[in-house]
């Protein structure tokens, strides 16, 4: 009887339930819906249904999905549903990725935050560090110039060096990256004697990440975050993880995106009519404009495809991507093709988990004259500038019309010049982690990062520079000491090899409700190696046009070659306690000791400690206040990124055969050190509809690096050496981050977000007076713009005060006392004005509606100046009336043709700018359409990248940043002949099958 009551029971109160489970890109596979209290649950099928039996008709159904919000459905009165799962960003930024783990967002003491690929716009950039621009509060990410592939300077909260490297350190999948360039940079100058052809920057060194396999981005900003990394970590920290299998069934994903671009901003030079209107020297000619001379239309392409799959015990996935890139300027571009490979497998019920990662990525970048210090001859640019507009390129017979060796055919020289690199990168690492119980459990990680890299370059002899430098001083061998040698190849190879090797031993418990503990201890062994050679050559036959391939034969040859190696270890023990009390305080305490072979004999080992304090005031309440943390930290870090082997002495031979001592030796050499502190708040509003944070920072550097003069000891001139100066370099600041959900509905769906940071930094207990900020340009030879010294930013203006033109046309400035006055007895003054931004914003706003989906981006600074150097070069009226193009202001100016070409508050402007960084529209396709087409999901999208900025500057773009470094001492805010930034319009598509 009783079992016939339980039988009657279970057929009235049960029942079948059968559904679909999608996203708002379509059906999910391998979803999960499990009967809430019980084991009984099934997956979703390929198509994103499911059906579970017997289940009650009072119970609740939990789907899930890896990276979207859980859903709760209770069934009654239902047999059919249709669920669709939200992305739950807010989820991604609960667990961040921090320094050897993972922490809940609420329980961090220190100020990190992450974005995800969900918060990535829909075209591939170059560079992962591409992806933060505007979007993290405290971080500036400025590319130098708008060549595809080229240099990306990146500023976690402001400069903490004078000469060190300024950069954060790079985490890819637990391995820190070396940091340093993968490719060489310099292109012909080097050993060749050709100044006027300048020098350009090697390429960016994050290029090989694929952006479609990052999972996330972690930036930690403060000491109690970036104090695990020790002597790394001053600088802040970026740590990138890579993507996994999320299906458990087998899922195909292809993604594809077309773009088409054109030149943004503009010099300003005249056209051919009002060239001669304004007076210039008319040649008859109207067939010259210097965008078609040395401009296109761009072109990219993006293609990636993946394939992943996960089980209870394993998870694969594999991506394959091609990209290929025309730059806006002609013969310039960047191929790169990339792999990436994640295993991870699970023995002996999940005690051992073994994961293995590869990347692998083969660059060729192709670039043109653009160099960062040329004369007025030696950059494309600027030849094209200059050149009479009515001057044909090309005489009647078809070859190039050649006016002299100090006026250059734009044409011409781009045709002759070839450059191009290429790079191959590996990055690939094993974790294994051994639970060795439910409290502790110990990992090891090994990894390598390799490249190898081969530049190449040449410009043909029938290209006549008229450069005293370019006439080689001749060895006996030579017959006639007058020969000026045309041409010249250059090649340029450099490889690294880095291993690191980590042990770690992480123990968690709870000890009854109240207290938690989360203890760590490692040891790791990083091992970097570089070696590189380059050999050039110069003087060739005029008949010959492959130099490269014959680099040490031609008429006249004078050819070079030089080598290097070096080798950098750095072994550090380290430790980290989190402590959480009553689940409202949060204690984090950290400690690291560091030795490295870059320091002197004296200082191989420092120690950087940090603590961490967090109280939270309210916790996951209901109502206006929802969240409520309040946290603060104090710590010291260190930086290391400054040149192998400047603690030893070091000599080189000459090329008459002599020894030079290149640096004295240093045993007391040690770290730049920063102390830093912080305050914060981290909260949630009105249901957690409004999120944000709230910090203010201080952070103090000494023990400043610098090469300073040194009396020599060994054969050879005097010589320097690197040494720790007294003096203290302060960054102070304030950074807000807001997030509002204006609306939250399951159509309908709409939020905005903003970012802003306020910073100021001075130099203080400082007794020099160094120069940087090199100026190039015809009367320029030897010029600079900017001084780090005591008591102002670092990079402050150091120029003439320009106050106009007298009767004659001469320039006035202010002399020594405040007086007007000839160039002859003006005095250089110290600007209050620098070229580091005082305040940086980002901005952001998201639409979704059904299918439907738009977001825009913006980002922006304020505070700063920027330093025309284009301008003070190239367009001033000595120039025009020498028959040379300029802009309708230099050629109508007042200013005497004679007068001097001299640096000046004339060329220098403000640089403040608001630019709509992307604006994405796209469509999800959805229901029975979806099936025809047998995808899982399909999405379309068209995407505006840099479509206008607001700004006052007069340039032709403010976001620049020339490398204009003096000495080894960086510069910032400089303008000189960059490579023009483009706005593009892109087309793509995602799809899964």
């Amino acid at each position: 009887m009783v079992f016939l009551t339980m039988l009657f029971t279970s057929l009235t109160y049960s029942q079948d339930v059968s559904g679909t489970v999608s996203d708002s890109s379509g059906p999910l596979p391998g979803a999960s819906v499990l009967v809430k209290g019980t084991t009984n649950g099934a997956q979703t099928d390929l198509d994103g249904k499911f059906i579970i039996r017997n289940v009650g008709t009072n119970a609740v159904l939990v789907f899930s999905y890896i990276g979207l919000k859980s859903q709760e459905i209770n069934v009654t009165g239902k047999s059919n549903l249709k669920v669709i799962l939200s992305a739950d960003n807010a989820e991604l930024k609960e667990v961040i990725v921090v320094g050897y783990g993972t922490v809940k967002k609420k329980d961090a003491t220190g100020a990190v935050d992450q974005i995800g690929s969900k918060n990535f716009d829909n075209v591939a950039s170059p560079s992962p560090a591409q992806l933060l621009r505007g979007k993290v509060a405290g971080v500036q990410v400025t590319q130098s110039s708008g060549e595809p592939g080229g240099a990306i300077s990146v500023r976690v909260r402001g400069n903490s060096s004078i000469r060190s490297g300024n950069g954060p350190l790079y985490v890819v999948d637990g391995v820190p990256l070396d940091g340093g360039n993968v490719s060489a940079g310099g292109g012909l100058t080097s050993n060749s004697g050709a100044q006027d052809l300048g020098t350009s920057t090697a390429r960016n060194p994050l290029n090989f990440i694929n952006q479609n396999d990052i999972e996330s981005i972690s930036v930690l900003k403060d000491a109690s975050s970036t104090a695990i990394y020790g002597s790394r970590g001053a600088n802040g920290v970026i740590v990138i993880t890579t993507k996994k299998g999320k299906s458990n069934v087998p899922q195909l994903t292809y993604s594809s995106s077309v773009s088409f671009s054109k030149k943004a901003g503009d010099f300003g030079v005249m056209n051919a009519d009002q060239f001669v209107a304004a007076g210039g020297d008319d040649k008859g000619s109207r067939s010259y404009n210097w965008e078609d001379a040395v401009l296109r239309n761009g072109f990219s392409t993006n293609h990636d495809l993946s394939f992943s799959k996960s089980t209870e015990n394993s998870n694969t996935r594999l991506s394959f991507g091609a990209s290929s890139a025309n730059g806006i300027v002609k013969n310039s571009g960047l191929d790169k093709y990339s792999a990436s490979f994640y295993n991870s497998n699970d023995y002996f019920g999940g005690a051992l988990k073994i994961e293995s990662r590869v990347i692998y990525s083969s660059l060729k970048d192709e670039t043109t004259l653009l160099s960062n210090n040329a004369g007025y001859i030696g950059n494309l640019i600027g030849t094209a500038l200059y050149w009479n507009p009515t001057l044909p390129i090309y005489n009647n017979d078809g070859t190039y019309n050649v006016i002299s060796t100090s006026y250059l055919n734009p044409v011409q020289l781009l045709n002759a010049y070839k450059d191009y690199t290429n790079t191959n990168k590996l990055l690939g690492s094993i974790n294994t982690t051994w639970k060795i119980n439910s409290h502790l459990k110990y990992q090891f990680l090994f990894g390598i990062e390799s490249s190898t890299s081969s530049r190449k370059a040449q410009l043909l002899p029938t290209i006549e520079i008229l450069n005293t430098a370019q006439a080689v001083v001749p060895k006996a061998k030579d017959s006639d000491p007058t020969i000026t040698k045309y041409g010249q190849a250059s090649i340029a190879n450099q490889n690294k090899f880095n291993k690191t090797f980590e042990h770690t031993l992480n123990y968690n418990n709870d000890f009854g409700d109240n207290f938690n503990l989360d203890a760590l201890v490692g040891y790791s062994y990083y091992d970097y190696t570089a070696d590189g050679n380059q050999s050039s050559g110069i003087g060739y036959d005029k008949s010959q046009t492959n130099l490269i391939d014959n680099i040490e034969g031609g008429l006249q040859n004078e050819f070079r070659v030089s080598s290097y190696r070096n080798r950098v270890e750095l072994q550090s023990y380290f430790g980290r306690v989190n402590a959480t009390i009553y689940k409202k305080l949060i204690l984090t305490g950290t400690l690291r000791s560091d030795g490295s072979t870059k320091l002197g004999t004296n200082n191989k080992y420092d120690y950087f400690p940090s603590a961490g304090i967090a109280y939270k005031v309210v916790a996951n309440k209901d109502g206006l206040v929802n969240d409520f943390k309040i946290r603060g930290n104090y710590g010291i870090t260190g930086n290391q990124e400054f040149a192998p082997n400047s603690a030893i002495a070091r000599a080189s031979y000459g090329n008459n055969g002599s020894l030079n001592l290149d640096s004295n030796s240093n045993a007391d050499l040690k770290w730049e050190t920063t102390k830093s502190y912080g305050v914060g708040a981290d909260f949630g509003f009105l249901n957690n509809r409004l999120t944000g944070s709230l910090d203010y920072f201080q952070r103090d550097t000494k023990d400043l690096i610098f090469p300073v003069p040194a009396a020599a000891t060994q054969p050879g001139p005097p010589s320097p050496r690197f040494k720790n100066l007294p003096g203290n370099l302060i960054n102070k600041g304030v950074e807000v981050a807001l997030s509002y959900k204006i609306i939250d509905s399951d159509n309908l769906k709409w939020d905005i977000s903003g970012n802003a940071s306020f910073l100021k930094n001075e130099i203080t207990n400082f007794a020099g007076f160094i120069s940087t900020g090199g100026l190039n340009g015809q009367g320029l030879s030897g010029a600079y713009a900017q001084v780090i010294t005591n008591g102002k930013p670092i990079y402050s203006y150091y120029l003439y005060e320009w106050r106009g033109y007298d009767a004659a046309g001469n320039a006035i400035y202010a002399d020594a006392a405040g007086n007007d006055t000839g160039l002859g007895t003006a005095a250089k003054k110290l600007l209050n004005k620098q070229p580091l931004p005082k305040i940086n914003v980002g901005f952001s706003t998201g639409f979704n509606y059904k299918g439907f989906d738009a977001s825009a981006s913006f980002y922006g600074a304020f505070g700063h100046y920027i330093y025309n150097n284009t301008t003070n070069a190239y367009f001033f009226k000595g120039a025009f009336t020498g028959g040379r193009n300029v802009t309708q202001e230099a050629a109508t100016s007042p200013q005497a043709a004679g007068d001097p070409n001299s640096p000046s508050t004339k060329f220098l402007e403000k640089g403040d700018f608001l630019r709509m960084g992307n604006l994405t529209l796209g469509y999800t396709v959805e229901g029975k359409l979806l099936e025809k087409l047998k995808m899982k999901s399909a999405r379309f999208f068209v995407n505006g990248s840099n479509l206008f900025i607001i700004t006052g500057y007069s340039g032709t773009d403010p976001e620049v940043d020339t490398d204009k470094q003096l000495n080894g001492v960086p510069s910032a805010g400089i303008e000189y002949l960059s490579y023009p930034r483009d706005k593009s319009v892109s087309v793509g598509l995602n799809v899964t099958f």
